[in-house]
């Protein structure tokens, strides 16, 4: 590994409704604002990364330049992938795919964001051991 990267700790987001996103990471994934400069660009932590929800421009519509499969969220402890899956199913969310275990011991689940993103809940054993 590069010593000068410390690894994906940034992900900017272009949402249809910036409220809606935030309110959806803070409720869901517990994330924190840190900090909204004005009502189009609002950004999250959850204390070791950074989450820019940016409005996407009026009239705009998501490019096919780029795409995105999913996001993911670790988690420090096995445990808590049900945990997180069990708030999710009882705000209503549905599962895009079910929580698994998989054959090198990660433990997942995926739903969706407000803008259609698909969000994984993840314990990886060789990341979440560094939290």
């Amino acid at each position: 590994m590069d010593p000068l990267i410390l690894g994906l700790r940034h992900v900017a987001l272009n949402v249809r409704d910036v409220q809606r996103s935030v309110a959806f990471y803070s409720d869901v994934l517990g994330m924190q604002v840190e900090w909204e400069p004005d009502p189009d660009n609002v950004y999250l932590t959850s204390g070791s990364d950074n989450l820019a929800i940016h409005r996407l421009p009026e009239g705009a519509e998501p490019g096919a330049v780029q795409s995105v499969h999913h996001i993911g969220f670790i988690v420090a402890k096995i445990d808590d992938v049900d945990a997180v899956a069990a708030r999710v199913e009882g705000r209503g969310i549905e599962f895009v795919y079910p929580l698994k275990t998989h054959r090198d011991g990660a433990r997942s689940f995926y739903f969706r964001d407000p803008d259609g993103l698909l969000i994984q809940v993840l314990y990886h054993p060789p990341i979440s051991s560094k939290q």
